[in-house]
């Protein structure tokens, strides 16, 4: 039985999925604004916020007693230490843009980088 693994048409596919992957997490990370804010929820709801060209260590109280702690430093968030198990939310590392953000499941705790608002109030095109 001499099968081969994949056949002429699953290789085109692989390369076309691989390469349109490969070219929109290019544009995103490309084309992505700055973030102006910092939102910290914890349980869904939000418990503070701060710009983020301001530096700043702000200890959250997580979920059942859990603890968080962020720093905003150079325009960019992380979380240098928290009291869950497994410390992923440490390992996401930082963030600047707009939409990108640090969950930490155990302690609930969500941070999200949100964008200037005044910006997107502005128009570019007026029809009529």
């Amino acid at each position: 039985m001499d099968k081969k693994l994949f056949k002429k048409n699953d290789l085109i596919l692989i390369i076309f999925l691989t390469l349109a992957s490969a070219v929109m997490l290019i544009g995103i990370s490309l084309f992505s604004q700055k973030g102006a804010t910092v939102i910290v929820s914890v349980d869904g709801k939000e418990v503070a916020s701060f710009p983020l060209d301001e530096d700043t260590v702000y200890n959250i109280g997580g979920y059942h007693g859990g603890e968080n702690i962020l720093e905003v430093k150079d325009g960019k968030a992380h979380l240098t230490d928290a009291s869950c198990p497994d410390k992923l939310c440490v390992n996401m590392g930082y963030i600047s843009k707009s939409g990108q953000s640090i969950i930490c499941l155990p302690n609930k705790v969500v941070i999200e980088i949100k964008g200037n608002t005044k910006d997107n109030n502005n128009f570019d095109t007026i029809s009529e």
